[in-house]
């Protein structure tokens, strides 16, 4: 089974492509990210830009074609603190839905937390650690706390590198009286959060997001590392990113752009970030971070898998989308497998015997299959005028891979095993 996760955020697109295997572990097929900005502008309650939200219709559009290119069976797209805030928000997921097909859903700080947690950990791998999670975005710092894979807390702060650099960096370089109240800010939204967290205690931090690998790729480089070499799973000490802190919010963005390591399109938020960054690994008293390149689309995928498991085994029992469909509809209504199996047995037979009267072609035969395997699922409504029921749950039960002539072709075939014939009219 392949699904598309689809992490509309703040700050950057991200869609990854993956193959679930039957053991309910994934591999990923492919992965796209492009940095809009859609909250640009956009943050505590103003509306997005029209300029922002043209720019992330067309990537979701690029993502749709990818993932259609890929023939996955679904996609699950949601979004995070600039549509959360925005007051035209619901007006951009209508317009992404029209024109993109992809149908995205808004989630809450405290769940998106959750999802990062479940990301961070299983790609840092951390069976047994107690690990905290720092998520840095856009619009908002997830932090979470947490045994292994278990989730015990987590929280969503509205301090994210593009809220910050819009209110408080107001001179290039950052002057220090900026750095400052960056640094008030951030304490006064997660301080007594963060202490709760070190005074619990933990083994290790994990950093997610573009953000935090951005920063510890111009420490690695500080360090003499080449640029190519690979930043997952690395562990960057707190010096480190104090360092990296002093070269950048002291460096104009001209000379910023040279720092070795330095992601060109992140330059304009780094002084923001790492100041971000050094305050909330300060206030845990963390000594090390290590960096992971799993975040919110890989938590997407694992949660689909947690509450998926039947639809994905069913997946490789019937690896045709269109018959899979079937079988999903069939089951959801509690039909009768052995005998709707019998009637599409018979049917079948029957097609096949008289090909030289009918002269119809497999398309028909395809139909008349999934007819005979639905023809009785209107029973889970009521069984007087079954047959009604039927032709009502084919045409809503959301069948993919088929055109709506067909679906409609389908129920009406079903519709009709009774007795009684279609009105000419």
């Amino acid at each position: 089974m392949r699904i598309a996760a689809i992490d509309i955020g703040t700050n950057s697109l991200h869609m990854v492509v993956v193959r679930i295997r039957p053991d309910f572990s994934f591999e990923v097929i492919d992965r796209e990210k492009e940095m809009v900005r859609l909250g640009a502008g956009g943050l505590d309650g103003r509306a997005l830009t029209p300029e922002a939200m043209h720019a992330a219709l067309q990537v979701l559009s690029k993502f749709a074609r990818l993932a259609e290119s890929h023939a996955v069976d679904e996609i699950v797209a949601v979004a995070t603190s600039a549509i959360r805030e925005a007051e035209n928000g619901g007006e951009f997921l209508h317009a992404a839905a029209d024109q993109t097909g992809i149908r995205a859903r808004v989630i809450p700080g405290t769940e998106e937390a959750r999802l990062i947690h479940m990301a961070a950990v299983y790609g840092v791998n951390v069976p047994d650690d107690v690990a905290v999670v720092v998520d840095i975005g856009g619009g908002s710092v997830e932090v979470t706390r947490g045994t292994g894979p278990s989730f015990e807390r987590g929280q969503s702060f509205k301090i994210g590198v593009i809220r910050l650099t819009e209110r408080y960096v107001k001179s290039d370089p950052l002057t220090p009286r900026d750095a400052r109240k960056i640094v008030k800010r951030v304490e006064a939204e997660a301080g007594e959060y963060l202490d709760r967290i070190a005074k619990a205690g933990f083994d290790r931090v994990i950093g997610t997001s573009g953000t935090i690998t951005s920063l510890g790729a111009v420490a690695a480089a500080a360090e003499g590392r080449p640029a190519d070499a690979s930043l997952r799973n690395r562990r960057v000490t707190a010096k480190q990113l104090r360092r990296v802190r002093k070269q950048i919010v002291a460096t104009p963005l001209e000379e910023r752009l040279r720092i070795p390591g330095m992601d060109p399109r992140r330059a304009d938020l780094a002084p923001a970030g790492a100041v971000l960054l050094d305050t909330i690994l300060q206030r845990l008293g963390a000594d090390e971070i290590t960096l992971c390149a799993s975040s919110l689309r890989e938590g997407l995928v694992l949660d689909y898998i947690a509450q998926h498991r039947k639809q994905i085994a069913q997946a490789d029992r019937y690896p045709d989308v269109r018959r899979r469909s079937i079988v999903e509809l069939a089951e959801r209504c509690n039909y009768s497998a052995d005998h709707a199996n019998q009637v599409a047995h018979l049917s079948l037979s029957l097609f096949d015997q008289t090909r030289g009267v009918h002269g119809l072609t497999d398309r028909e035969r395809e139909w008349l299959e999934y007819a005979a395997l639905l023809h009785d699922v209107g029973v889970h409504i009521a069984y007087d005028r079954h047959h009604k029921h039927t032709y009502y749950l084919i045409k809503n039960g959301e069948l993919r891979g088929f055109e709506p002539d067909e679906i409609e072709t389908v129920a009406l075939i079903a519709r009709y095993h009774r007795r009684a014939t279609p009105n000419r009219q």
